[in-house]
């Protein structure tokens, strides 16, 4: 008989998508913006610093892994190969006997 009545107040997608803006953390939301001055040197030297500067960021890493879907457990196991990668790596440095 009353299927299709909502029982309470309705509530709008607006509303809901803000109620979850409120929920997270200020700081995951604010983004720091990445600025390059183009100076007489040309807007060729420009971009490359800008690139550098996204490098540097993790944004063009962080756009090649979205570009395709990847599932939690294959997302895990790279975190940790990486983290794997980077403890070799930092311990091979120390190892090394310091230059000079």
């Amino acid at each position: 008989m009353g299927r299709g009545i909502r029982a309470g107040p309705r509530r709008d997608r607006a509303h809901d998508s803000q109620e979850i803006f409120d929920r997270w953390p200020s700081d995951a939301v604010q983004c720091k913006p990445l600025e390059v001055v183009v100076s007489d040197r040309g807007i060729e030297r420009a971009i490359k610093m800008l690139k550098r500067k996204l490098a540097s960021e993790g944004v063009l890493r962080e756009l090649k892994m979205r570009r395709h879907y990847m599932k939690p457990s294959v997302k895990r196991r790279k975190k940790q190969a990486e983290a794997a990668r980077r403890r070799r790596k930092r311990a091979k440095l120390d190892a090394a006997p310091p230059k000079g």
